[in-house]
């Protein structure tokens, strides 16, 4: 079965917030100052290139981020609406490569590339279920 037959570069996808305090540097601990934490942009990016594939994939199928690299450019305070957006760039077989970046009501704040592997959840999930620590 070829998982990507219903994929072609071009796809897109976006997801948005308004910024609020549990979106902030010092909430998710990774920094002193209320602006849009790093790992919550990197999590609206991976969200934008997940929304563009989503409904795509053949039934039992999903894909999972592999690969990360961004830039974080611009503060971006509490209030403020933020965009993330992702476009497909590139199929090799199961691994999906992105152009993703993320716009606040007045700045470029993040750009970079992405990619997602497409996996079978059943074969996932018994990988998974394997390498869970065994409870007495």
């Amino acid at each position: 079965m070829d998982t990507a037959a219903n994929l072609k570069p071009g796809l897109a996808g976006e997801t948005e917030i308004v910024v609020g305090t549990r979106d902030t540097a010092p909430h998710v601990g990774s920094g002193k100052i209320k602006v849009l934490a790093t790992p919550v942009l990197v999590s609206l990016m991976e969200e934008a290139a997940l929304n563009a594939v989503e409904g795509l994939l053949p039934p039992g199928h999903q894909t999972v981020g592999t690969r990360l690299d961004i830039t974080h450019v611009a503060a971006t305070p509490v209030g403020l609406h933020v965009i993330a957006r992702a476009e497909l760039i590139k199929i090799d077989g199961r691994r999906l490569t992105f152009r993703i970046w993320a716009d606040d009501e007045r700045d470029r704040i993040g750009e970079g590339t992405h990619e997602r592997i497409i996996v079978d959840v059943a074969r996932f999930d018994a990988r998974i279920l394997e390498k869970a620590p065994k409870r007495a």
